[in-house]
């Protein structure tokens, strides 16, 4: 399913067979996630994407071929292909451990063709072993949805009480993992969205509301997965001093003007970037000893269109995955 214009419908289209470069799988789609970046992309809000391009970086595949130089992994083998998908391992970032800062980095389904397709290539080394606990469906969303929640988690610090705005893919992964660690979780929907607030209770979260009110009790800390400016004063009012508000999108609308005192009181407004491999394989190793369940909507891969259309508009709980 290609896109050729921002802002327009992916369409179906037949393309050359893909061939590994030296250090690519040669790799067939089992399954692939549906994430919000995939949308930035598709309506134009993240600039110069390659073009054509198929997108997709939520990618479950079966290792079919390899280049000459490739050597991790063998044909038959289950692997996940996620966002990042080069770095350059030479810069001051990726010398720091800090490759998902990179400034020459390619992202899977953003640069290089991604998995909305029944055939891909990927870099051996920036793909990840898949736990064997999930099938192809249950285990997509981990690879983005998981893997940004994960390090957006981690950004929060130690808070013991946590507020999750957007309960979609990555909340309901997030939501698990930090009951798991022992944390109090509040979930924050769109205004009117009772299903969402019954999925999120459905998970036991302690608290879900509108993310237009006000919690119960000041929050240690925030995660904005809800690509929304204007909930980062909202979640600003929401934590007690000290507290620390994570911005976990790749894009957001334009966070309106604010009160400094909202700030003050030693509160921290930070975003996540990307991911890197050693958050993949964390994460990873973490999910099934939660374990994680995620909740998903299968769609043929021709319906890519009405996966995207659905979670533009807010009506896929948990995530919607392609099947090839």
């Amino acid at each position: 399913m290609l896109l050729a214009t921002p802002r327009e419908p992916l369409r179906e289209a037949s393309l050359p067979a893909p061939v590994p470069g030296p250090r690519q799988l040669l790799l067939q789609v089992a399954a692939c996630g549906v994430c919000r970046t995939d949308l930035h992309v598709a309506d134009g809000e993240l600039a110069d994407p390659k073009l054509p391009l198929v997108l997709g970086h939520e990618i479950v595949a079966v290792v079919r071929g390899a280049g000459a130089e490739a050597a991790r992994f063998k044909p038959g083998d289950r692997v996940g292909v996620p966002w990042l998908g080069w770095a350059c391992g030479e810069c001051r970032y990726c010398q720091a451990g800090r490759e998902n800062l990179c400034d020459r980095a390619r992202f899977t389904g953003y640069h290089l063709d991604g998995g909305y397709a029944e055939w891909a290539v990927a870099d051996e080394r920036f793909c990840l072993a898949l736990p064997t606990a999930y099938d192809d469906q249950a285990v997509a969303p981990l690879l983005c949805a998981g893997l940004i929640g994960y390090r957006a988690l981690v950004a929060a610090g130690d808070a013991r009480s946590l507020g999750l705005y957007g309960f979609g893919a990555a909340a309901h992964v997030v939501a698990q993992v930090a009951r798991h660690q022992g944390r109090r979780v509040f979930a924050f929907t769109r205004p009117g969205d009772q299903a969402a607030q019954r999925f999120a209770r459905s998970l036991g979260v302690e608290w879900a509301g509108p993310s237009d009110q006000r919690p119960p009790e000041p929050l240690d800390a925030a995660i904005l997965f809800a690509p929304v400016g204007a909930l980062v004063p909202a979640a600003l009012r929401a934590v007690t001093k000290g507290g620390i508000v994570v911005c976990a999108g790749i894009h957001m609308r334009d966070i309106p003007p604010m009160p400094y005192e909202i700030l003050w009181g030693e509160r921290v407004l930070r975003s996540v970037a990307n991911l890197t491999r050693k958050d993949g394989e964390e994460f990873l190793a973490l999910a099934p000893r939660v374990p994680v369940k995620t909740t998903v909507e299968p769609f043929p891969l021709t319906q890519a269109n009405e996966a995207l259309d659905r979670l533009r508009r807010g009506q896929v709980h948990g995530a919607a995955v392609l099947l090839p």
